[in-house]
């Protein structure tokens, strides 16, 4: 009554509080929907708002859009592989991977890039690229969304929620607000793009767990060969435990250890034991007996140049120059053991900075797999490599982003 009888006495400041109140109301914008991340996740689900003719904004950390896609396969974008399944995905929950696959399928992601008219190759079967450069799924994922709903330079300090109502505040001061939110902010990889671990922070926030991280997809250390062999490449077998692979496919020696294809796939199993195959499509030991036979007074390193690179050779034999005669048959089986299983321990990732992705993540155990949604709170949303999902190498990490976000913004 108190408060009534000033403002009767005193009109102006009445009408100032109205004002203010009037102010704050049209300020304090409610979107449907907030996007965190303006990759291909991200992208993807604004593109179903879009058709739902939902009011978004995305806000983005960087200067430019979908700055992961535009460095994606060598800047070709491996944008699908038609393989994807779940037992091409590795976490906690492999999966969990399901439903989105099912609901937006490398199919759906194929029929959508021929709609769009971008002339793309089949390097490997099953393996799609874009013929004239990343940047052409880019505008295709840009065409179909609103472009002025993205902030660029918003880096986001941190999310609340208050009366269903979710508030994100940005490192410029900015306020945004909306019903729903969808984090898409990605993984920590490629840091020289810049990124940020805020999407992880955010599900803390709100109760999920965070799959300890780590590098993915990339080189590994280790100091079982000589930095000599850098630069030789060969096919091998490798085969890791937990989760138990035998991956058939290119090393690379470096100077701090090994990479190639092989290796980065590799990496997404657990590296404290792999064995490899030097000679997958060869049986040494068969080969080396019979030059025994056929070639007794050639030397065990010509021998093995036959087959494998002249420096390799060199390092398995430790330039050992006996001719084969001179080995028994054991010796000649224990050779070809070291070569057709090299044993090697405690490899270790070559930072996040050489990752094609960050391994582990948010905990998909809080999460439906049917729409993306958080089972903690409601109307939040995730997509893309933010969760605990890593694909093999071969365009599943940008299948699984299409995917997940499609749901997201199917949703949210």
């Amino acid at each position: 009554m108190a408060i009534l009888q000033f403002f009767y006495k005193n009109t102006k400041y009445f009408f100032l509080a109205v004002g203010f109140i009037c102010d704050t109301i049209i300020y304090m914008k409610i979107h449907d929907v907030i996007i965190i991340g303006a990759g291909a996740g991200g992208l993807k689900a604004a593109a179903e708002l879009e058709s739902r003719h939902k009011n978004y904004v995305i806000l983005d950390m960087g200067n430019t859009p979908a700055r992961k896609i535009a460095v994606s396969g060598g800047g070709n974008c491996n944008f699908t592989n038609t393989g994807a399944d779940y037992t091409r995905y590795f976490g906690q929950n492999p999966d969990f991977v399901r439903s989105a696959l099912a609901q937006f399928s490398p199919i759906d992601m194929l029929n959508w890039v021929k709609s769009k008219n971008i002339e793309y190759t089949e390097k490997e079967p099953g393996r799609f690229f874009c013929k004239n450069g990343a940047q052409n799924i880019i505008n295709a994922l840009l065409s179909d969304i609103n472009v002025n709903s993205i902030q660029s330079n918003q880096k986001v300090l941190r999310v609340d929620k208050q009366d269903n109502v979710f508030a994100v505040f940005t490192e410029n001061g900015d306020v945004f607000h909306s019903k729903s939110l969808i984090i898409a902010t990605g993984g920590i990889s490629y840091s020289n793009l810049g990124v940020s671990d805020v999407g992880f922070s955010i599900a803390k926030h709100f109760g999920h767990k965070i799959v300890p991280f780590r590098p993915g997809l990339c080189p590994l250390k280790t100091d079982a060969f000589s930095p000599d062999l850098a630069g030789i490449s060969l096919s091998v077998e490798i085969t890791t435990n937990s989760p138990k692979r035998v991956i058939n496919d290119n090393l690379l020696f470096t100077h701090f250890g090994i990479g190639g294809p092989a290796v980065y796939r590799a990496s997404l199993s657990n590296t404290d034991n792999l064995i490899i195959n030097f000679t997958p499509k060869v049986d040494l030991f068969e080969k080396l007996k019979q030059s025994k036979q056929t070639n007794g007074r050639k030397n065990l390193v010509n021998i093995l140049t036959e087959i494998l690179p002249n420096k390799f050779a060199h390092f398995v034999c430790k330039n050992d120059d006996k001719n084969i005669a001179d080995y028994k048959d054991s010796q000649l089986q224990k050779i070809a053991n070291q070569i057709t299983h090299f044993e090697i321990k405690n490899l270790k990732p070559i930072g996040m900075q050489n990752a094609e992705i960050t391994f582990g993540g948010i905990d998909t155990k809080y999460i439906n797999s049917k729409n993306m949604e958080s089972k903690i709170c409601k109307n939040l949303f995730f997509a893309g490599e933010v969760l605990d999902v890593s694909g093999d190498l071969g365009g599943f990490n940008l299948q699984w982003a299409f995917s997940s976000g499609f749901l997201a913004g199917k949703n949210a």
